[in-house]
């Protein structure tokens, strides 16, 4: 077993790797104020971003299914790593060579399984390109490169390669490399043979896949020869690093102008995604042997944001399948917040072919925008009915209404409907709106059942400030304002110890009301406290969760260190209104509880104990006098 990895190379890693870069590979992030970055949750679906990034703190909190945690915790929940093989992965792109408390240096052979994977798809994919370039018999896939517009330099901007037709080159490359046989087989590189594992692609031009990460996971393979049996294009088998229904090809290079633009161009070819991006439609990506489909949408709602002027253009042949594709694509528009388009060459030309022919103009040309997808596919729908006959319109407009109601725009909605009546010929306009705006209205009733599309669900609770959700104990409102004040206090003491310290270390478990709160201050407790935070913030935040009793715990760390304080100035005096607060309250349940002992006494007590609860008594009281007086001094 491999030995574990020293605590200060953790620490060291979690310096050197900033989680707003980290992060910003897999969704985009704008600003949400207070130094902080807010993006659409990776973990889970939702409309509005409710997911915020500290990068002063290291820390990521989502607001709405409460995920949070620091940059490594980021990287196993999105990829599915362990602890170990995210700190390897981070520290290998930050250049730290890493140390283990138990066998030295640890073995590659020894390291996770998905990181492996990754390696050997990574030195198979430089193995490629290093074939394509220099073998003799890379010259078909050169050639064939060549007939498409494709030279050289973007041969290796896109890192195409090529497989040779033998048996097990790469396989007994990959074994030189200090891989096994089982390794190989997992990956898909290779598979069974005869007599033993011999290479998956043979003979054939290869376009590694990549994950939003930049990571290679799998290959594209398209058939070069005519002895070649196998189907025309060849994918990767399904892995642990690969799920075809989850990646994007191009999405590594796209995804910086996808987040830039709010625009996302999807094509259906690997040489068709090349060809946009060398035209300058750098927002180009395409599916890897499947239809796009939800998880696709996915990846490009965290990059778009969903805002409201984001475009999603489809590109599809002019041809039966392509009109198909299309009509497939617009079932599952809803799920964008996005406005989509169809672009089709007046000729049929994919963009590769429209190149090659037309050149890089005709190309940008093509993808921007003018047929929304809505409106393609109402042209689909009325063009099969005889709108010569009253029943010919009336089943049209039955199949067409629909889709109508389902513009999300309600403006853009009554004027589309208007334009149907015109497309169907039905002269009594108010009628087909009327009828739009019935159906559209229960869909809404309905929660998005009955006549709205299918898998259109009601719409997720959005995100409540006044009613977070607890982590235990009783529910915790911000209404209550001894909960917003103890909450208040246990953001600064996280986020700006220095304002709190020393003076918070000294405030008891029981001066938290809530137990949620409770709890993170005996955290802060356990890990040093506060006055240990003015030392090493990061550090300081990592001790603090790791001294969480449990997950539940060390989310509402996560999200008391990510979560705005309320107030844009944040100075010693806002601090200490809510220590005095949180204290003053504090003696004054105190003396409550004392008032109601005094009353149980009587008279008939015992007077030494009756003088003593007397004191206390008093002593609280000139103590509760004192805090509303001076304030900080009084702590």
């Amino acid at each position: 077993m491999a030995g574990r990895i020293n605590d200060e190379d953790v620490k060291a890693v979690r310096d050197a790797v900033p989680i707003d870069a980290v992060v910003s590979e897999y969704l985009q992030l704008r600003n949400a104020g207070g130094g902080n970055l807010k993006g659409l949750c990776p973990f889970h679906d939702e409309k509005s971003p409710s997911f915020q990034v500290s990068p002063s703190k290291g820390l990521f909190h989502c607001f709405g299914c409460q995920e949070g945690g620091d940059t490594i915790t980021f990287v196993m929940k999105v990829d599915h790593l362990s602890f170990s093989e995210v700190v390897e992965r981070l520290a290998a792109q930050a250049g730290i060579t890493l140390r283990y408390e138990e066998g030295g240096y640890n073995p590659s052979h020894q390291r996770g399984e998905r990181i492996r994977l990754v390696e050997a798809h990574k030195i198979a994919a430089d193995w490629y390109m290093e074939q394509l370039a220099m073998s003799p018999e890379a010259d078909t896939g050169r050639q064939f490169l060549a007939e498409r517009g494709f030279d050289q330099g973007a041969a290796q901007h896109f890192s195409v390669g090529y497989s040779p037709q033998g048996w097990d080159h790469l396989t007994r490359y990959l074994r030189g490399k200090g891989f096994t046989d089982k390794e190989l087989l997992l990956s898909g590189l290779s598979q069974e043979g005869r007599r033993g594992p011999i290479d998956r692609f043979r003979g054939r031009l290869m376009w590694p896949i990549r994950d939003i990460g930049g990571e290679v996971v799998g290959f594209g393979a398209r058939k070069l020869y005519e002895a070649d049996n196998g189907p025309k294009y060849l994918n990767t088998p399904e892995t642990a690093i690969y799920k075809k229904s989850q990646v994007l090809y191009g999405i590594d290079l796209a995804k910086k102008d996808i987040a830039k633009s709010s625009r996302a161009v999807v094509v259906e070819g690997y040489t068709d995604v090349m060809a946009c991006h060398l035209a300058g439609v750098t927002t180009a990506i395409a599916t890897c042997g499947t239809a796009f489909g939800t998880d696709h949408i996915k990846i490009l709602r965290r990059l778009l944001m969903d805002n409201g002027s984001a475009r999603v253009i489809f590109t599809f042949d002019g041809d039966a399948a392509g009109q198909k594709a299309a009509l497939r694509a617009f079932e599952d528009d809803q799920k964008f917040a996005a406005e989509t388009y169809i672009a089709i060459a007046p000729d049929g030309m994919d963009p590769c072919d429209l190149r090659l022919n037309k050149g890089d103009e005709a190309v940008a040309d093509l993808v921007e925008p003018r047929t929304p997808l809505f409106e393609f596919a109402l042209r689909q729908i009325v063009v099969r009915y005889d709108l010569d006959t009253p029943a010919g319109r009336a089943a049209a407009l039955d199949e067409a209404a629909p889709i109508v109601a389902r513009i999300k725009n309600s403006g853009a909605q009554h004027e589309v409907a208007v334009q149907l009546a015109g497309m169907l010929g039905i002269l009594d306009t108010q009628f087909v709106v009327k009828r739009v705006a019935q159906l559209a209205r229960w869909a809404r009733d309905r929660g998005g059942r009955g006549p709205a599309p299918a898998g259109r669900g009601p719409q997720q609770p959005s995100y409540d400030a006044a009613h977070r959700p607890a982590v235990t104990g009783p529910a915790l409102t911000l209404r209550n304002p001894v909960y917003a004040t103890e909450r208040e206090l246990l953001k600064l003491a996280l986020q700006r110890p220095e304002l709190v310290s020393p003076a918070f270390d000294a405030y008891g478990i029981d001066e938290f009301t809530a137990p949620p709160y409770a709890a993170v201050r005996q955290a802060i407790m356990d890990a040093g406290g506060a006055e240990y935070g003015v030392q090493d913030a990061q550090d300081y935040l990592v001790r603090v969760r790791e001294a969480a009793p449990d997950d539940a715990v060390r989310a509402m760390v996560t999200e008391l260190a990510v979560e705005a304080i309320m107030r844009k100035t944040v100075d010693e005096n806002y601090a200490g209104d809510q220590l005095v607060t949180v204290r003053r309250r504090a003696v004054d349940r105190r003396i409550q509880e004392i008032q109601g002992t005094l009353i149980r006494l009587g008279t008939s007590g015992d007077p030494a104990h009756l003088a003593a609860v007397q004191n206390e008594l008093w002593t609280l009281q000139q103590y509760g006098q004192a805090l509303r007086e001076l304030g900080t001094a009084a702590l």
